[in-house]
């Protein structure tokens, strides 16, 4: 039996610093960060206020984002102990897993909520409590980046959860999230403000 996946100082040090994938470098996080973010202030209809970063990691998504919106309240959840013991305190990152997000008494509603490259290595019945967490939480717009296993990426693939476009659809619908494209979504509440042509395909 494989060893349990670890998410320590050797795991952010392989995946987010020496990768030639470049999953951690500024540019590559800076462009999701500034999408994530003009789409929220666009359905808005004001600046940034408060961000939920699920699954945070190390935080990388903060620095980008104090520097965007120095003011921004940025809350971020991971289950990993070395990233909260490292930087927990100067980062803003609480202990958590996924599939706990909903009894971890996070007060939202957040503007954006973020869950980047993660959802894809939990476990079903994970996402789908996680889902409905963020839905909940989600006052504005949501980045949740997922790759299906139909998909051509590259990076750890261990504990890769090989679901097809259709499922997560289907477990993004349950949730109540609409989709916008480029791995944007809309609680409820926030669908029904937009028109037709500003929602993605189930417009």
């Amino acid at each position: 039996m494989p060893a349990a996946k670890r998410y320590d100082a050797r795991y952010f040090q392989r995946w987010y610093r020496e990768s030639r994938v470049g999953v951690g470098q500024r540019e590559f996080v800076s462009r999701k960060v500034r999408l994530a973010v003009a789409a929220a202030e666009y359905a808005l209809g004001r600046e940034l206020r408060s961000v939920l970063d699920v699954g945070c990691g190390e935080a990388p998504w903060r620095a980008i984002l104090k520097d965007l919106r120095p003011r921004v309240a940025y809350t971020g959840v991971d289950g990993s102990e070395y990233a909260v013991r490292r930087f927990g305190r100067t980062r803003g990152i609480r202990l958590g897993r996924v599939g706990e997000l909903g009894r971890l008494g996070l007060k939202g509603p957040f503007d954006l909520v973020v869950c980047a490259d993660v959802l894809h290595y939990v476990a079903t019945a994970e996402v789908k409590s996680a889902l409905a967490a963020m839905h909940r939480l989600c006052g504005g717009v949501a980045f949740i980046e997922v790759f299906a296993g139909s998909d051509d990426v590259e990076g750890d693939d261990v504990e890769f959860q090989r679901r097809s476009p259709a499922t997560y659809r289907r477990l993004f619908a349950t949730a109540g999230f609409k989709p916008l494209g480029l791995h944007l979504y809309a609680p409820r509440a926030m669908w029904r403000t937009l028109v037709s042509l500003e929602r993605g395909g189930a417009g």
